[in-house]
């Protein structure tokens, strides 16, 4: 991100109550492959030199995106994975003196054979090389003035790197479903969790346990995802996979209604997608009880509390091209927590942020 990019952020104010908007989206699929990576060298002008390790490479299909943070800005980059490989190195005099957090991604960036590399602290301003062909990476680059990180050099703990690439991911796709007024909020939970990790201690782990219980959601969201048709799926099962207490659990959950809720909510989405496609001719009630309603009337009831329609009115709009949209719940005054705010967006989104980091 060269010094043009840095300006194209600090002239993207932050104002009112508006969807976060990226500040740089750019492609290098503007130009001639020839010229691709090219585009993509001058990218890094001023920040870090860039050069294909191997031969000249004769296409380099690449995306850069920024969000303006205000003190930080989280990045996310897409590059061509396997068979091009390139390397990067430090400038003597990089017109740029910040912290660098980045995750490496290696394979396809958003395929299902995605790896997450070992998050990375850097500053721009000290020597390094890196060399690879990853599919891409997230990043977070910070002032050279914040207190928690003084060396390049830390070693974190297995689990530190874990929780830390954890929340860079679910942070990455949650930015484009949150709001310009969630940005404080945003970066005091990531500044705590930073510290928490890169310098931790029981202060700065007690500062970061909102932020902690954030990704602890999303982790059981995604393990609620792959086993939402297992019947045994329940808040017991969950505590065992994730290896926390259930009094934890239920607290995480607490602002979208409870762990129970938040199952039952996305089993109900799930049969109400089902019922608005046209090409599934079974009963409702066949449906239902694939997804764990074994009771009509009981499925009928909560379907209607959710949606404000029945699954026979849903069935009928979905059949006429007109999706039905869950009852949105009211505002939460408790919404100050990084946790709940990525909550209520994935419980809001039905599983599309999990997507989009590869939009």
């Amino acid at each position: 991100m060269n010094a043009n990019f840095q300006a194209a952020i600090g002239s993207q104010a932050i104002k009112g109550d508006q969807p976060m908007t990226c500040a740089i989206d750019v492609d290098t699929s503007s130009v001639p492959p020839a010229e691709q990576f090219d585009l993509f060298r001058s990218w890094q002008e001023g920040v870090c030199d860039v050069e294909p390790d191997r031969d000249r490479l004769p296409a380099f299909p690449a995306r850069q995106m920024a969000w303006n943070l205000g003190t930080m800005t989280a990045t996310r980059l897409r590059l061509p994975g396997p068979g091009s490989r390139y390397r990067w190195r430090h400038l003597k005099r990089p017109t740029v003196d910040s912290w660098y957090v980045f995750l490496p991604l290696s394979g396809a960036a958003c395929g299902p054979d995605r790896k997450v590399g070992k998050p990375v602290v850097q500053s721009l301003a000290e020597p390094f090389e890196y060399t690879g062909e990853d599919g891409g990476c997230v990043a977070l680059i910070m002032p050279r003035g914040v207190p928690f990180i003084r060396s390049s050099k830390l070693e974190m703990r297995h689990e530190s790197r874990q929780l830390l690439a954890d929340f860079m991911l679910l942070m990455d796709r949650s930015l484009p479903g949150l709001r310009a007024t969630d940005v404080p909020h945003i970066v005091v939970a990531t500044t705590s969790l930073l510290a928490a990790c890169l310098t931790p201690s029981r202060d700065h782990i007690v500062e970061a346990r909102s932020t902690i219980d954030s990704v602890i959601a999303d982790r059981a969201s995604r393990i609620i995802e792959r086993r939402l048709r297992d019947p045994d799926l329940t808040p017991q099962r969950l505590c065992r996979d994730l290896g926390i207490a259930r009094s934890r659990l239920y607290r995480v959950f607490e602002p979208v209604g409870g762990i129970a809720a938040f199952i039952r909510h996305r089993r109900l989405l799930r049969t109400c997608n089902i019922l608005a496609d046209s090409a599934d001719g079974r009963s409702i009630s066949t449906i239902a009880q694939e997804w764990g309603f074994m009771d009509p009337s009981v499925y009928s009831r909560m379907f209607r509390k959710e949606f404000g329609i029945t699954p026979k009115e849903a069935r009928a709009q979905g059949w006429r091209g007109q999706q039905p949209m869950p009852v949105q719940p009211p505002p939460n005054d408790a919404a100050q927590a990084l946790s709940t705010l990525l909550l209520q967006n994935c419980l809001a989104s039905g599983g599309s942020a999990a997507n989009a980091a590869c939009d």
